[in-house]
């Protein structure tokens, strides 16, 4: 019996909102999947020496955090991403959306997009260190750098989606270029803008680790290198798991902004 027949029979005794039921199977999968996981390593169908049960790395997951050592390696991490996603996002979100208004600024900026996009950015770091050194500036250009792109690129593409329609009543009611980037490009193009945002945050949690375990002596990223360089498997999980947990939670956060900025779109 799967998840959604379990729901669709408990559903009969109590009410569950399709929202309801979608975020009690997201929740389910995980823990479905660590399940699997404990009795697999229990049981011996997995080498523990790389794979520890999560039960083990769960209580290095709470003895970490009652050291605080573990939230202080997440606090500087998620400075990092947060001062990374604002740097990169906010210009991403403007030059995107007059990208899409414009056909000039178009044709000059869509082909620098197109060429630097593909460059693989965990290969910028060596250039990230040389310009910013070893301090907080080059975790923050890394991530600023990752979160750019997928906005810019998002924003175009959800302003040159709007019907035409709604920019020909702009014009007809003389709105001037601030109104029509306020009122008509930005909240049509918001549900692309979005989508932009969240790949560019998850691409940002990316380049943070990576920026983390070369030239930092902290964070998540600076956490897992040093548990690797000792060979403590647990801690180096503990990084991970944290890692997929600030990008769980940060999931969530995003789509319920998104129902705030966005109320019209339909799921």
């Amino acid at each position: 019996m799967t998840v959604t027949e379990v729901l669709q029979r408990a559903n009969r005794y109590v009410s569950f909102s399709p929202a309801s039921q979608d975020r009690i199977i997201s929740f389910i999968s995980p823990v479905a999947l660590l399940v699997v996981w404990e009795l697999a390593a229990r049981f011996g169908w997995i080498d523990t020496r790389f794979f520890p049960a999560p039960s083990s790395v769960f209580a290095t997951l709470i003895h970490m955090f009652q050291t605080g050592e573990l939230a202080e390696h997440s606090l500087i991490s998620l400075k990092r991403l947060f001062f990374g996603t604002i740097i990169g996002g906010i210009p991403a979100l403007i030059l995107g959306i007059v990208m899409g208004l414009n056909r000039t600024a178009r044709a000059i900026v869509d082909p620098l997009v197109a060429a630097t996009y593909p460059i693989p950015k965990s290969s910028i770091l060596p250039l990230a260190l040389l310009i910013f050194g070893l301090g907080e500036g080059s975790k923050i250009f890394m991530v600023a750098v990752g979160v750019f792109f997928p906005v810019v690129i998002n924003a175009t593409t959800g302003v040159l989606g709007i019907n035409k329609i709604y920019l020909d009543v702009g014009k007809n009611f003389k709105a001037d270029r601030w109104q029509t980037f306020w009122t008509i490009a930005l909240p049509g193009a918001m549900p692309v803008i979005m989508t932009g945002f969240k790949l560019g945050i998850g691409m940002g949690l990316v380049l943070i680790a990576i920026a983390e375990m070369i030239g930092a002596k902290s964070g998540l990223g600076f956490l897992i290198w040093s548990a690797w360089e000792t060979f403590s498997v647990e801690q180096m999980y503990v990084g991970l798991f944290m890692i997929a947990i600030i990008g769980f939670i940060l999931t969530i956060i995003m789509n319920e902004l998104e129902k705030i900025l966005v109320p019209w779109k339909t799921n």
